[in-house]
This record gives structure tokens, sequence and C-alpha cells, in this order.
């Protein structure tokens, strides 16, 4: 069973790497943050369309590695919908599963990256594009890196 389960979860992940969705500049929108992974040399800019608290859309242009890339992919289809407060909450709870391979509530399909804790160089490429989406909806300036989480 967990042979089939790992299948599935790197089909996932390679899916969302070859075919990225929502990876296009996004005009109207009214933030987005850039990302940096200096250790892969992931490089993303993340854009937001907010109406009030909600967010509209999501988008996603960049290069980095497959991990980086279906991360932005699944992160920018995750949060349509979603309140600034639910977006924050979804991140520290993929956070946490990233960090520690434990999946606390319902994450859907972002599941897919509880084994990368098993892979300490592959952190900062699966929660890169999730620190973006914190730094869009604080309107940092400053592009955020990985530099500061903890392996």
């Amino acid at each position: 069973m967990f042979d089939d389960v790992n299948d599935l979860y790197q089909q996932v992940i390679l899916d969302h790497c070859k075919k990225p969705r929502n990876f296009h500049e996004l005009p109207a929108a009214t933030c987005s943050a850039q990302g940096h992974n200096p250790l892969c040399g992931d490089n993303l800019k993340l854009f937001l369309t907010l109406d009030g608290d909600v967010i509209k859309d999501a988008s996603f242009v960049g290069s980095g590695c497959c991990i980086s890339k279906a991360s932005a992919s699944l992160l920018t289809d995750n949060i349509k919908g979603k309140t600034r407060a639910e977006a924050e909450k979804t991140f520290t709870q993929v956070h946490d599963m990233v960090m520690t391979g434990t999946v606390n509530g319902d994450v859907g399909k972002l599941a897919v990256f509880a084994g990368v804790h098993k892979y300490p160089a592959r952190v900062k490429c699966a929660i890169l594009a999730w620190h973006a989406l914190v730094g869009a909806l604080k309107g940092d300036a400053q592009p955020v890196t990985t530099e500061s989480e903890q392996n």
C-alpha cells in the first residue's frame, strides 16, 4: 500500500512540475512577492488578486526544481477562494507537514509534500512558494528567501 501511495504522490508532483497550473503573470494582481531559494536556485514570483479579504485569483512565474514548481502550482490551485486567514492557516499546516511529515487537518492534494521532510535539502524547495504567499499577503517589498528555514 505504501509504495502505491508514494507512486501516486510522485505522479502528482511530476504532473504539476511538467504542466504547472496558473503558470503566467497576473496583470490584475493586487499584490505579489518574489521568492528565492539560493540552495537550489529556485526563483519565482507569486501573484494574487484580492477582493477584500478573499483571494480571487493566484498565479506564478519563475524557474526551479520540480518540487518547487509543483508546490507553487498546487498552492495557486489551493488558495483560490480562501480568505487571508484561511490561506495563512494553510501555510502553517503545509509548513508543519513539510518539516515533520505529519498531516494535520484536511490539506487535500497538498499531502503529496508530506514525504519531503525525509529529504532536508528539498524542504526549502517545497516551502518557497508558501513563504512568497505570506510575503504577498503582508505586502512585503523585499523578496522572501528560504535562508532562514531550518532543515
